[in-house]
């Protein structure tokens, strides 16, 4: 018989946090990203989510994965540097989300910064790109959206 007070199944969910965009095509890469990260069975639910100019909000993603019975929140910011937004945005954001949906407890990951694999990818684009004199999309080594450069006026995040 399981004592409800501390053995309890851990239902892991990932919240995968972009920044947001003004631009759909943008916003759809990150919805791409937590797709493909929900072929691991590792979590019960994954959500995408927006810090801004987007939805589903932090606030909304999180309840999602609550609703969904998750009891532990993995947040992954999708961003190559830590910056303001992941070192504070973020956690405030995850904060108010618990508050309004409790039920799960969260940590956040640290974004991808130099990671070998991000390291390779680049590697790959600017071979790519310096081989064939062409950029990644022109040699067609499987890059199949379109970056994001922002508008003029955008706040920029380092």
């Amino acid at each position: 018989m399981l004592d409800p007070v501390t053995d309890f199944e851990v239902r892991r969910g990932l919240l995968v946090i972009g920044h947001g965009s003004r631009r759909d095509e943008a916003n759809a890469t990150l919805r791409d990203v937590a797709r493909r990260l929900a072929v691991d069975d590792a979590f019960v639910a994954v959500e995408a989510a927006f810090l801004e100019l987007s939805e589903p909000t932090i606030e909304q993603g999180y309840g999602r994965l609550v609703d969904a019975g998750c009891t532990s929140v993995v947040a992954h910011p999708f961003f190559l540097f830590p910056g303001l937004h992941t070192t504070t945005d973020i956690p405030t954001q995850l904060e108010e989300a618990a508050r309004r949906h409790p039920g799960a407890n969260w940590t956040v990951t640290e974004p991808l910064g130099l990671h070998p694999g991000v390291l390779q990818a680049a590697a790959d684009r600017i071979a790519a790109a310096s081989d064939a004199g062409r950029s990644a999309e022109e040699v067609g080594d499987g890059c199949d959206q379109a970056v994001d450069p922002g508008l003029p006026g955008d706040p920029v995040d380092a």
